[in-house]
């Protein structure tokens, strides 16, 4: 008579997390009686287990398709060409380390025969209802079952340093209930328990709704960022590092993991029809909006004055310049040149457009010693004198004062008609104009058509705000094209002073001409606020079993859902690249949609044709 086993019926809500409270992994001073654990697939992630299972001092025997022999032996692990020969070492684990396509067929050529009656079998597969489906289905009721999911795999590891924090989920399907079994099965989980996981039971269901809310949809994003080819670019913003972390991390991993995902995770093809009607969505709200302006102008009789581009560059020859990053020329700030801020080089900046995004500046601005005077269409009187800034109501008042600079914080689609209304004659002649738009282009067309030729011009795009930039400037970018300065010293000094307000917060400041900043910004930018703007679509929450690259996605949305649309539509409406842009992004994700169901449809086919083969052979032969 065997001992009774203990099968858990599903429980939503256990959810039970383990935590290492030191800042090293449990102690070695207590030691685990080492187990004997046999890898079934020893290919990169069976590998990956096996370093740290062999460094706890457990016993490993391995068997792969593919002949690991030598990296077995370079880890300290037997190797085995014959499943049988493995199985009658009699391990106390066996632990799948197969793909999700790949598990039923092993499963079905194991020699269960050989292996003691009451084995631990593990999986440690993306999916889990599946795998204890077919678990359950394959394996002598006699053997203890667990369901786990390591949240991570060796390129989060290694930018992780370390498995601490990282979650391992897992489900106790059928353990037996005499002391061993018991404490075999916790042996096991205390080897990631060891390495400071976060350790979370629960159920194979509740894995694979959360699972397919959160690491489909990062390995879905991941793919699309992979297909457009997305390289880093001299002006990167940290929410497009992000991205370009993600595509690296997920397309290091085979299609047939994100086919396995799709597939065998009942809720994921939900989770493809909501990316897929959120996108529509957005494009959608695009090209309504788009469509109304062209409208209005058409309607107004304008559409000669005002265009939809208003850079005027279409197919100018500017775009086709050579587009590489030795075109970016970094700005360096020599403290020694420059020197502290003195009266010589404090200015008098005047904001127009004190939002969020003014008063941003204009704090550092005052910090730093520079008078700062404020204007805006909203009263921000209150804000502005506790900052130190002083405010006006009326723009020739403002403009009365003098201002050295004048800096310009307005919106993407108001800023033609602020430039329109401004009292240029109560400025001095040679007075510079600043603009801190995410589009550079346009603001610079705008600039040249409306201000009097004798106004210098400095267009620049500090690549941060409030929220990236809250803790401090230093290694954010900071981008600028001198488009007009006057030739003497006094005008050069002024210029050079502005940049140098970004420069001692330890920006990195780049030179770049304005086509070639909106030509990376498509490509950066316009690309990072689509993808965040898609998973606000999503209304995204943080779950249980959280992947670094989940939470990558859920800081993205805190940031980019901080903006406003009008900023988002204004870098589709005002960057001629964003377009292309917008249509390779589609382009890329009907071609994933394509591959998963073309994958389906031949995989369905194929089981068709094996179901029907014994009917077609016995009509062929009588």
């Amino acid at each position: 008579m065997f001992p009774s086993l203990s099968l858990r019926p599903p429980n939503p809500t256990a959810i039970c997390h383990i935590s290492v409270t030191d800042n090293n992994p449990l102690p070695n001073s207590d030691p685990i009686p080492p187990l004997r654990i046999a890898i079934i697939g020893f290919g990169n992630y069976g590998q990956f287990l096996a370093e740290t299972l062999i460094s706890q001092g457990h016993i490993l025997f391995a068997h792969s398709r593919s002949d690991h022999s030598s990296a077995a032996r370079r880890l300290g692990v037997s190797y085995f060409a014959d499943l049988h020969d493995l199985c009658e070492r009699h391990p106390d684990v066996v632990l799948l380390c197969t793909s999700i396509l790949s598990i039923e067929n092993v499963l079905k050529t194991l020699p269960f025969q050989r292996l003691r009656r009451n084995t631990l079998f593990v999986d440690v597969l993306s999916v889990k209802e599946f795998a204890k489906t077919l678990l359950l289905q394959y394996l002598p009721e006699d053997f203890d079952i667990l369901c786990t999911h390591p949240m991570f795999g060796p390129q989060s590891v290694n930018s992780n340093h370390g498995w601490r924090g990282l979650r391992f989920v897992y489900d106790k399907v059928r353990i037996g209930e005499d002391r061993l079994r018991i404490s075999r099965c916790e042996s096991f989980l205390g080897v990631f328990e060891r390495e400071g996981c976060e350790m979370v039971e629960m159920s194979v269901t509740d894995h694979d709704k959360f699972a397919a809310e959160s690491q489909f949809i990062t390995h879905t994003l991941g793919r699309l960022l992979g297909m457009l080819k997305l390289k880093s670019t001299p002006i990167n913003t940290k929410g497009y590092e992000a991205l370009l972390d993600l595509a690296e991390n997920t397309c290091g991993d085979s299609f047939d993991l994100y086919y396995g995902l799709f597939v065998y995770n009942k809720n994921s093809l939900e989770v493809l029809e909501r990316i897929d009607l959120a996108f529509e969505a957005l494009r959608k709200e695009l090209f309504s909006r788009l469509h109304g302006v062209v409208r209005k102008q058409s309607f107004e009789g304008e559409a000669k004055k005002v265009h939809v581009f208003p850079n005027g560059y279409e197919n100018d020859a500017s775009l086709d310049m050579m587009r590489s990053e030795d075109v970016a020329v970094k700005y360096e700030y020599d403290p020694q040149v420059s020197g502290s801020v003195n009266d010589g080089s404090r200015l008098k900046i005047g904001i127009v457009g004190f939002g969020n995004f003014g008063q941003f500046l204009g704090k550092t601005m005052v910090k730093q010693g520079h008078t700062v005077l404020a204007y805006s269409r909203t009263d921000y009187t209150y804000v502005a004198a506790k900052l130190g800034v002083s405010y006006f109501s009326d723009l020739d008042d403002l403009f009365e004062e003098h201002p050295e600079v004048i800096l310009l914080c307005t919106s993407i689609l108001s800023t033609e008609k602020v430039l329109k209304s401004l009292p240029f004659q109560r400025l001095k002649r040679s007075t510079l104009f600043v603009d801190v738009l995410s589009v550079k282009e346009f603001p610079r067309s705008l600039f040249l058509q409306t201000l009097p030729q004798d106004f210098d011009i400095l267009c620049t795009h500090p690549m941060f705000g409030p929220e990236s930039g809250k803790n401090g400037w230093n290694d954010l970018a900071f981008v600028f094209d001198k488009v007009r300065i006057g030739m003497d010293d006094r005008r050069k000094s002024r210029c050079d002073s502005f940049l140098d307000i970004f420069a001692r917060e330890g920006c990195c400041m780049v030179e770049m001409s304005c086509a070639e900043h909106d030509w990376h910004a498509a490509g950066s930018q316009f690309i990072t606020h689509t993808v965040g703007r898609l998973l606000e679509k999503l209304s995204l929450e943080s779950t249980p079993i959280d992947t670094k690259g989940y939470e990558t996605l859920l800081k993205l949305v805190e940031n980019t859902a901080g903006d406003s649309f009008d900023l988002y539509y204004g870098l589709f409406l005002y960057n001629p690249n964003a377009m292309e842009q917008l249509e390779r992004f589609h382009v890329a994700f009907e071609s994933l949609k394509k591959q998963l169901f073309g994958r389906l449809h031949s995989q369905h086919s194929h089981e068709l044709a094996k179901s029907s083969s014994p009917k077609t052979t016995k009509l062929l032969t009588s």
